[in-house]
């Protein structure tokens, strides 16, 4: 069984992953920080690392630069994942030695799952999806499609207002004809 660390400094993205990565049968260990994720690549040796870049204390790509230029963890496969989307940031951490680099808002958590198989080389990519000679699954039930208003039977208890028909309502009462109100001049609580 292959060990990911995912090092996140976000909690929840982080508890996230590592329940997603631990469904697909993987041992995981986390860290919140680069510096934490450096101390815990030594002592765990994780096969691959599937990390954040903008967290405190160590950046993602400080991290990466210390883990390749380590001997312990050189040879750790790492994917790094960033909300940073220019190129320049892309062609950083390939030069430092990533993997593969994520952007965040470009890819999904079943993405990144892919991608770890596809690092890893333990399941291809291409087994999630249907062959061309597999018939694709059928949905168990048909769907039905709402009818437009005017198509829909209305009873006389429960009608149904057409949006697209006028609607006549009774003529509202004037203010001087609701005998219950006294519309006469303001009355001054300091007279």
């Amino acid at each position: 069984m292959s060990k990911i660390m995912v090092v996140e400094d976000d909690a929840s993205l982080r508890e996230i992953y590592s329940i997603r990565v631990a469904a697909e049968g993987y041992e995981v260990v986390s860290a919140g920080d680069g510096e934490e994720a450096l101390a815990i690549a030594v002592r765990e040796k994780p096969d691959l690392i599937l990390s954040d870049i903008m967290m405190p204390k160590i950046s993602g790509f400080d991290m990466l630069d210390i883990l390749r230029s380590t001997p312990e963890t050189a040879q750790i496969k790492v994917v790094m994942m960033t909300a940073l989307s220019a190129d320049d940031q892309r062609q950083r951490g390939e030069r430092l030695g990533a993997d593969r680099y994520l952007v965040k808002s470009q890819v999904g958590i079943e993405d990144v799952i892919n991608v770890i198989h596809e690092v890893l080389g333990d399941k291809a990519v291409s087994e999630a999806a249907p062959q061309p000679n597999e018939a694709a699954p059928q949905p168990a039930e048909a769907t039905t499609i709402p009818q437009p208003a005017e198509a829909i039977p209305q009873s006389a208890e429960t009608p149904i207002p057409n949006p697209a028909a006028p609607q006549i309502t009774a003529p509202a009462q004037s203010f001087a004809s609701n005998p219950q109100v006294d519309y006469g001049q303001p009355t001054n609580p300091a007279q």
